[in-house]
C-alpha cells in the first residue's frame, strides 16, 4: 500500500462515509447529532466511490479535506489492502477496514475495524449480567467474521458457525484464524442445542427478504437472541425470542457503537449512552418514516 498511504493533516474536522452506494447510509444522521450534543465544529458527509476509484480516493483523502472516514460495502476487504501494513489488529485479523483516523504520534494514515467492538458493547449494555459460554452464528458473511471474532476474543466464548456453505463457512474460520465449529444448516437444532447466545448475521428477516425460520425450542430459558437486522426494529425472529421470553438484541445499537470509536478519533471526544440513545430515537424515527 506504500503508493496509497499519507499523511492526514491536522485540518478542518470533516469525514465522511465511503461506499457505493452510499446514499442508504445512516451514519451521518449519527455523527451530525453528536458534533451538534458536543457542541463541535466539523462535518460528516458520504463520498460515493465507486471500486476502481477507492486506492485512489483513500491516497488523496487528505487533500481532499477528510480527516478521516468510515468505509462501507463493497469497499471494507479492499480498503484493508490498500492500508496494509498501516492497521490496527482488528483490521489486520478481519483482513477489512470500516474506519480510517490520523495516528495522533505520526500524522499518518491508519485503518482499523469497529465492527466486533460495537456488536459486543451493544450486547454488554443489552444484557448486562450476560456471562454466556457458547453462541451460535448464523451466516458466513462479512458481519460474521468480525462478530465470530469478537466472541472469541472478548467473549472468550465457543463459537458454532451455522451456514448454507459449509465451505463458506470454513473459509471464514480459517482466514481469520478462529477456533468455531462449523454447521450445516441441517444440524442447527444440535447447533442451538444448549446456547446461551443466538446471533443472526444473515439478511434473512430484512424488510423485503424472506424470514429466518428456525426452531429456537432447543435453546435454554437463558438464551439470548441478536438479530443485526435493523429494519425491521423487531424482525420475526425477535419476535418469535420474545413470545417464547428470551432475552432479544436488535441490530441497531451495533450501528451506533461500532461509531463510537471513530468518533472520539476523529473529533476528541467519547461517546456517551445519551449520545447513543439521541441518535437512535432519530434513526427510529427516520425508519419510521421510511416505512411509513
Amino acid at each position: 500500500m506504500a503508493e496509497t498511504h499519507s499523511i492526514i493533516s491536522v485540518g478542518p474536522r470533516k469525514v465522511c462515509v465511503i461506499g457505493w452506494p452510499v446514499d442508504h447510509s445512516r451514519s451521518p444522521m449519527i455523527h451530525n447529532t453528536w458534533l451538534k450534543r458536543h457542541g463541535l465544529e466539523g462535518e460528516y458527509t458520504k463520498l460515493p466511490v465507486e471500486p476502481a476509484e477507492l486506492a485512489d480516493t483513500l491516497r488523496f483523502l487528505p487533500n481532499l479535506g477528510f480527516r478521516g472516514a468510515n468505509v462501507t460495502v463493497p469497499h471494507k476487504e479492499a480498503a484493508f489492502e490498500a492500508l496494509a501494513p498501516f492497521v490496527d489488529p482488528p483490521a489486520e485479523r478481519l483482513q477489512a477496514v470500516n474506519t480510517i483516523y490520523r495516528d495522533p504520534d505520526t500524522g499518518e494514515i491508519r485503518g482499523t475495524n469497529t465492527d466486533g467492538i460495537g456488536f459486543w458493547t451493544h450486547l454488554k449494555k443489552s444484557v448486562p449480567d450476560f456471562s454466556g459460554k457458547t453462541a451460535v452464528v448464523i451466516g458466513a458473511g462479512g458481519a460474521a467474521r468480525a462478530i465470530v471474532d469478537v466472541l472469541e476474543t472478548e467473549g472468550r466464548m465457543k463459537v458454532r458457525l451455522v451456514n448454507r456453505s459449509m465451505a463458506r463457512a470454513a473459509s471464514l474460520v480459517a482466514d481469520i484464524e478462529a477456533k468455531a465449529m462449523v454447521y450445516d444448516w441441517r444440524q442447527m437444532p444440535k447447533a442451538l442445542e444448549g446456547a446461551d447466545l443466538v446471533v443472526n448475521t444473515t439478511s434473512l428477516g430484512m424488510k423485503g427478504q424472506a424470514d429466518l425460520d428456525i426452531d429456537l425450542s432447543p435453546l435454554p430459558a437463558s438464551a439470548v437472541v441478536y438479530d443485526i437486522v435493523y429494519v425491521p426494529l423487531e424482525t420475526p425472529l425477535l419476535r418469535q425470542a420474545r413470545d417464547r421470553g428470551l432475552a432479544t438484541v436488535d441490530g441497531l445499537g451495533m450501528l451506533l457503537w461500532q461509531a463510537a470509536p471513530g468518533f472520539a478519533r476523529w473529533f476528541g471526544v467519547e461517546v456517551t449512552e445519551d449520545d447513543v440513545a439521541a441518535a437512535r430515537s432519530l434513526i427510529e424515527d427516520d425508519l419510521k418514516k421510511e416505512q411509513g
